[in-house]
């Protein structure tokens, strides 16, 4: 795990001297309490004189201060901690989005939608209890060493025994939280690693699953990781229910120890007493972080594969658009500036052939670009060189215009509405309320199937890439408007000399190509 960040470090060592402040403002606080009220009973008892001889704004006064600078403290390293806590998460989210981001589609690890949101979201929150209680541990070996030298104003023999039961206690509870807890807490993260990749992935067929009755049927395919977690969670709590008897007993195990032993007057074995008490609530801390250890573990054993994937440099756009490059498929050679159908059955790799020329998976076929093949061509060559419009139209939760401004930097709304009119979208988006500022939500609303098509396909157009892929362009489109946007897009494509490797089962667009090559011969070449 990378080291955090220089402001995160300074929130934490802030964090980290309030804590300190506020154990040994608890532990003092107890401790002169004790001595307070034991003095001032005895006093009591032993008459009119004694009570005028006690001294009570002294004590009363610092009990005061006392309970005024640990609430302030404990205030101060909560916000510190959830703060540092916060922005390591968010930087660690950061880091690993551009990890992934970087990375070469076509050798990348495997992660889908929904695993990559569990791990993104879910086993990085799992390391919020780390950052947040890592300013409490010492403030509990300070308060564990200040309840020593308290309980050593009771004898020696006490603080000898209560150094001696704090030296155990983090050993003791660490071995039987793992114990309790390490089964359960790896069973829960792997079913709400689960849970969170099936129910991102079904969320985005939310439509579907409502349209054809299938609610049920997902309620019970989630039911078995629903019951798993369940079940792991109950385990959990046993387990800390556990480990906080055993604090408490043995809490109640040192207070009899130094009271047993005590050799001083009655106010200062009660000071000890107390203080021996606060010691042992004082590395709680410890306790609570030893329970929640092996989530952690797990959430960061899950982030591994991630976090070990190489350092790459984003992807920078090209200062100058780059030279077209000659196309061979198969044994066909296609000079740049060629139209081209693949023609194939539904499921004979026809999608795959352009997946794999957009750089988003490796080939299976032989493609070569500018004489190397694919596996060979870097992810900047292929990103330089096609421009992709897939079938599925996938769009950003975001504005019209910025759908369109993540094909390149630097685009104009002159530019944005000169791409709608050859896709036949001008008219559309110009009847909208907002125009280019239209909010589209997770599914492209309020645009049609055909419309988030025409909208992916002028994205593509604004790339101003040498070859333009299209994957059933006017799937979902009327005949009217399906002949008007292949017009349109003749004329761009002669205008500006673009190649075209068209994939279509209509026939009207199939006009566009110059050349048709079924995907068979590619295949078996």
């Amino acid at each position: 795990m990378a080291r955090p960040t220089a402001p995160v470090r300074r929130v934490l060592r802030l964090g980290t001297l309030s804590a300190v402040v506020a154990a040994l403002s608890g532990l003092l606080l107890l401790g002169v309490s004790g001595w307070f009220l034991t003095g001032a009973a005895i006093a009591g008892a032993s008459g009119l004189l004694a009570v005028q001889a006690f001294n009570y704004l002294i004590p009363s006064a610092a009990i005061r201060l006392l309970a005024i600078l640990r609430t302030v403290s404990r205030y101060g390293e909560r916000m510190l901690s959830h703060k540092a806590a916060l922005t390591a998460m968010a930087d660690l989210r950061s880091r690993l989005f551009r990890l992934l981001a970087a990375q070469d589609t076509r050798r990348a690890p495997d992660v889908s939608a929904g695993e990559a949101s569990a791990r993104l979201i879910g086993d990085i929150e799992s390391l919020e209890d780390l950052i947040v209680r890592q300013p409490t541990r010492p403030g509990s070996l300070a308060a564990a060493l200040a309840g020593v030298a308290l309980a050593a104003l009771s004898g020696w023999l006490p603080a000898l025994l209560l150094a001696g039961l704090l030296v155990v206690f983090p050993f003791a509870v660490t071995a039987l939280s793992r114990r309790l807890t390490a089964a359960p807490a790896r069973a829960a993260a792997e079913a709400l690693g689960e849970l969170r990749a099936r129910y991102v992935d079904m969320a985005q067929a939310r439509a579907e699953i409502a349209a054809y009755g299938l609610v049920e049927t997902v309620l019970d395919e989630l039911a078995e990781p629903i019951a798993r977690l369940d079940a792991a969670r109950r385990s959990l709590f046993r387990a800390e229910a556990g480990v906080a008897a055993f604090q408490l007993l043995y809490g109640a195990l040192a207070a009899i120890a130094v009271l047993a032993t005590a050799s001083s007057g009655p106010a200062l074995a009660a000071l000890g007493l107390l203080a021996a008490t606060a010691a042992i609530e004082a590395l709680a801390a410890i306790s609570r972080t030893a329970l929640r250890q092996a989530r952690v573990e797990e959430g960061l054993r899950r982030l591994e594969s991630l976090l070990d994937l190489a350092e790459q440099p984003l992807p920078a756009a090209p200062s100058e658009p780059p030279l077209a490059a000659p196309l061979r498929l198969g044994t066909h050679d296609f000079a740049p500036g060629s139209h081209i159908a693949l023609l194939g059955t539904s499921g004979s790799g026809k999608t795959l052939a352009l997946e794999a020329l957009a750089g988003l998976r490796a080939s299976t076929a032989p493609i070569s670009v500018d004489g190397a093949p694919l596996a060979e061509c870097t992810e900047d060559t292929l990103r330089g060189q096609f421009a992709l419009s897939a079938q599925d139209a996938p769009l950003l939760a975001g504005s019209i215009a910025d759908n369109l401004r993540l094909a390149r930097p630097g685009i104009t709304e002159d530019a944005m509405r000169a791409a709608l009119t050859i896709t036949c979208l001008d008219e559309r988006i110009a009847r909208l309320p907002a125009g280019l500022d239209t909010m589209l939500g997770e599914d492209g609303a309020p645009l049609s199937g055909g419309e988030r098509k025409r909208l992916s396909l002028a994205r593509a157009l604004l790339a101003g890439r040498p070859w333009l892929l299209l994957d059933e362009p006017t799937e979902g489109l009327d005949g009217a408007t399906e002949r008007e946007l292949v017009r349109r897009l003749g004329e761009w494509l002669q205008s500006t000399g673009t190649g075209l490797v068209l994939v279509s089962h209509r026939p009207h667009p199939l006009s566009l190509a110059q050349h048709s090559l079924p995907i068979e011969a590619l295949t078996r070449a």
